[in-house]
């Protein structure tokens, strides 16, 4: 009992990261940036490390609001860097946003002091050290972004599946994308501090992915994504108290075994009717044979 209410505080947190990071998954994946939240949390990092430069507490709140100043920065370039006509694809834009701003931070922490060690912790994290006050806190911001979003659900979604539709309605694509990803900026920054990069990654794709796999509708994806991630926090968190192995880790590679597992059934559900779609395709082959 005692390590189940130890496991707790980490579980709960687990929920909350799964409630949103699913549905922002779902833009994600559509949008083809699925390396965006990994650019948003080095913008946050590099933020954090000239906070460090000029003597600001890592952990005080004016560190925080300068991370989020720099994910900003990120999510205005990311804004203006979606080209519908253009050839260079928006992820290459955001390979290369990650990569200087890596850099940035490589030379910024050079030059630091002291403290350094709170930028592993922030990229790493330890979600077994997240405490029921942050819980909260993490809790009521993520409640105020998935209002905003489901106000202005039709936009995100549209713009997301939809751009040249969007853009037929007049929606302003740059302006849209920039409060997307501002929104995302608040989560990335939040959730990298509490779980790090890797976990935060796999609860923003992982979900997603595996519910594309049985369903085309948002809602079903949302309900399987969902479901995805709960499963596999109470999973995860049980594994890392049996093997003794970190909870982030353990969660990381549960939810890999769980997308596995998931992608054999689809197989094997895809199988059964891939001989009436051959059986189609070659009838159709002969018929066309037949007429020429």
């Amino acid at each position: 009992m005692e390590v189940l209410r130890f496991l707790l505080a980490p579980f709960v947190a687990s929920l909350i990261l799964t409630g949103i990071h699913a549905y922002l998954g779902v833009h994600v994946v559509e949008r083809g940036v699925i390396f965006v939240d990994l650019a948003l949390a080095q913008f946050a990092a590099l933020g954090a490390t000239i906070g460090i430069l000029i003597g600001l507490d890592p952990h005080a709140g004016a560190s925080y609001w300068i991370s989020l100043g720099f994910t900003f920065l990120g999510a205005a370039i990311f804004s203006l860097v979606r080209l519908r006509r253009s050839r260079i694809p928006q992820e290459a834009f955001i390979g290369i946003a990650y990569v200087v701003a890596s850099a940035a931070a490589i030379l910024a922490v050079s030059k630091a002091t002291g403290e350094t060690e709170h930028l592993k912790d922030m990229l790493v994290g330890n979600i077994l050290a997240v405490s029921w006050p942050e819980v909260g806190h993490t809790a009521m911001l993520y409640g105020v972004i998935g209002v905003f979003h489901l106000i202005f659900r039709k936009n995100f979604l549209q713009i997301s599946m939809d751009p040249a539709a969007a853009e037929a309605r007049g929606l302003s694509i740059p302006f849209w994308d920039f409060l997307f990803y501002a929104s995302f900026g608040f989560v990335v920054t939040s959730s990298v501090a509490i779980a790090g990069v890797l976990l935060v990654f796999c609860y923003l794709i992982v979900p997603s992915v595996g519910a594309m796999l049985f369903a085309d509708r948002i809602g079903r994806r949302l309900a399987i994504g969902w479901t995805m991630g709960t499963l596999v926090s109470a999973l995860g968190c049980y594994l890392s108290v049996a093997l003794d192995f970190p909870t982030g880790a353990t969660i990381v590679c549960t939810f890999g075994g769980v997308l596995v597992v998931m992608l054999l059934l689809h197989a094997a559900f895809s199988r059964g009717h891939e001989p009436k779609a051959v059986a189609s395709v070659a009838a159709h082959s002969f018929e066309m044979r037949d007429r020429v």
